[in-house]
C-alpha cells in the first residue's frame, strides 16, 4: 500500500511540476470558427453602432488635423478646464499640449512628480489618450497600461477620448487575443465598451459611477501621413 501511494504522490508532483513550467501547459484545441462574427463588410460602420449602442460616441475625421480640431470641441462642450494627456505614437504626433493650450490647463502624464500625480487625477475634466485597438464588434476600445498611459487616465476622469487611427480596427474579439498574444501581453489590459455603468442600486442603469459617465472615440479615417 506504502509503494502505490508514493507512486501516486510521485505522479502529483510531476504533474504540478509540468504545469507550473513556462510553456509546459498543452495548447488550447482549435476552435476553428465557433463563436467567430467579425465585422462585416464595413468595419468603421459596425465600429460606430456598437460603440453608440453601449452608451459610446463615435467621430470619424479624415485626417490629424481635424481630430485636433474635433477634440478641441469636444472639450469646450464638455466646459471642461484641467486636461491630461497620455502619451504614444499619435498623442505625441498631434502635440495637443501646444494646440490646446492656453485655453486648457493640459497636464501630461509622463510630465507629472508621484507626490503631484494622484491629486491631479482626480482634479481633472477630462482624460485623453491614445488607443491600442479599437474592436469593431462589440465597439471597445482597447489600452494597454504602462507608465505614460496609466489606467487612471481612463478610469477616473468624468469624460474620456480615446484617439485612434482606423488601421487599429481588429474586427472580432478574437482577433484581438491573437494580435495581443503575438505583440506579448502587458501588465494591464483595458477592454473599455462605453461609459461606466451600474445596475446594482434597484436595477436601475446608472453611468459614471465607477469611471467616465462619457466616452469618446475619434477615428482618424486617412492614412497615416
Amino acid at each position: 500500500m506504502s509503494g502505490s501511494r508514493e507512486a501516486f504522490l510521485g505522479r502529483v508532483r510531476e504533474a504540478v511540476a509540468e504545469g507550473n513550467r513556462a510553456g509546459g501547459v498543452l495548447p488550447l484545441p482549435a476552435r476553428g470558427g465557433v463563436g467567430y462574427q467579425g465585422a462585416g463588410g464595413d468595419p468603421v460602420g459596425r465600429l460606430r453602432d456598437e460603440l453608440i449602442a453601449a452608451g459610446g460616441r463615435m467621430h470619424v475625421v479624415e485626417d490629424e488635423a481635424r481630430a485636433v480640431s474635433l477634440i478641441r470641441l469636444l472639450l469646450e462642450d464638455s466646459k471642461a478646464e484641467r486636461v491630461l494627456l497620455g502619451s504614444g505614437t499619435l498623442l505625441d504626433k498631434l502635440d495637443l499640449r501646444t494646440r490646446l493650450s492656453p485655453a486648457f490647463t493640459v497636464l501630461h502624464v509622463a510630465a507629472l512628480s508621484p507626490s503631484e500625480d494622484r491629486q491631479a487625477f482626480f482634479d481633472a475634466d477630462v482624460g485623453v489618450s491614445g488607443v491600442d485597438f479599437v474592436v469593431a464588434e462589440t465597439g471597445t476600445i482597447v489600452l494597454s497600461t504602462g507608465p505614460d498611459q496609466p489606467r487612471s487616465l481612463s478610469l477616473l476622469v468624468p469624460v474620456h477620448i480615446a484617439v485612434g487611427w482606423r488601421e487599429q480596427i481588429t474586427p472580432d474579439l478574437f482577433d484581438l487575443f491573437d494580435a495581443v498574444g503575438k505583440a506579448g501581453l502587458p501588465a494591464c489590459l483595458s477592454l473599455i465598451t462605453g461609459p461606466s455603468k451600474t445596475g446594482d442600486i434597484e436595477l436601475k442603469l446608472v453611468t459614471g459611477v465607477h469611471g467616465p459617465g462619457v466616452v469618446h472615440l475619434v477615428l482618424i479615417a486617412g492614412r497615416r501621413s
